[in-house]
């Protein structure tokens, strides 16, 4: 019969959030010999490592993938066996770890955090912030509970909730030919100059596909960043597509000029993501009610 305590369980997921044995051992308090042995008699009583070495770190082999999930439900369920214990008063608190898209995580943060973290004081949250692509890993890895991203997701694994509208919008600086003309037809963008950003970013797709229904350019830039592209922009390098919410205080200032293309689809859900193999604990529970009510 197995008899693998919280300790080795929480061992090993801090070691597969971070990596190595010191990492965990630092972060659980815990000395590294003390969370090596955790680690070892664990994989003794399943009589199988959960781990593989790769230049010096450890990563999950697929027994450990395996296994991951079921070790963060039953931690969070012995979480919650201790606040049923203690009385139905019993504050939120533990860690819940959510990863962000750029645009959500520069724009948005105080609409995707702010209830929830006014709600629930002692929970800590670690905002992670990537571009959808990175953060589409993490959640498949389990080194995430949430994600919130800009653009379509597609895999098995993955649950996508709509959460909000967003739509990029074409700027240029205000003394651009293309901000000086009255009206735009595709024909004018021709030659254009582009400063896009990096691959696997959910506006730079959106931004490529768009860019298909316009005569050819060129890319002078690429960018991880929308502050970055903003002011490359300003700075009269090339026009770029950018979330709208990004550029609201730059126009206002008359430092960007946003171009009128109603032939261009810029239109975009940012949506929720959650693993379906993972346990929604009261912490996820909790988010997911403040989220869908802003």
């Amino acid at each position: 019969m197995l008899n693998i305590s919280p300790r080795q369980l929480e061992v090993f997921v801090q070691i597969a959030r971070l990596g190595s044995v010191r990492a965990a051992a630092e972060q659980l308090h815990l000395t590294q010999p003390a969370a090596s042995m955790a680690l070892a008699e664990m994989e003794r009583q399943l009589d199988s490592p959960v781990f593989a070495r790769e230049r010096g770190r450890l990563r999950l082999n697929t027994r450990g993938r395996e296994l991951l999930p079921l070790a963060q439900e039953l931690l969070e369920r012995y979480a919650e066996f201790g606040r049923v214990r203690a009385g139905s008063d019993q504050a939120l608190g533990g860690e819940l770890r959510v990863g962000a898209s750029n645009t959500v995580g520069n724009y948005r943060v105080g609409e995707l955090l702010g209830e929830f973290v006014r709600a629930h004081p002692h929970v800590s949250v670690r905002l992670r912030v990537s571009n959808t692509a990175e953060i589409v890993a993490a959640m498949l890895d389990h080194a995430l509970e949430l994600g919130c991203v800009e653009g379509p997701v597609a895999h098995a694994s993955l649950e996508v909730r709509p959460w909000r509208d967003d739509a990029l919008v074409v700027c240029a600086p205000p003394d651009h030919p293309l901000a000086r003309k009255r009206r735009l037809s595709p024909a004018d963008f021709a030659g254009a100059r582009w400063v896009l950003r990096e691959p696997g970013s959910a506006t730079r797709s959106l931004s490529e596909r768009a860019l298909l229904n316009l005569p050819p350019g060129e890319t002078v830039l690429e960018l991880d960043q929308a502050e970055a592209i903003k002011q490359a922009v300003i700075a009269g390098l090339g026009i770029a597509c950018l979330p709208a919410v990004a550029v609201t205080h730059a126009v206002a200032a008359g430092r960007l000029h946003v171009l009128k293309t109603p032939f261009l689809d810029l239109q975009r859900k940012l949506s929720l993501v959650l693993h379906r193999q993972r346990y929604r604990g009261a912490l996820i529970e909790a988010f997911l009610a403040t989220a869908g009510r802003q």
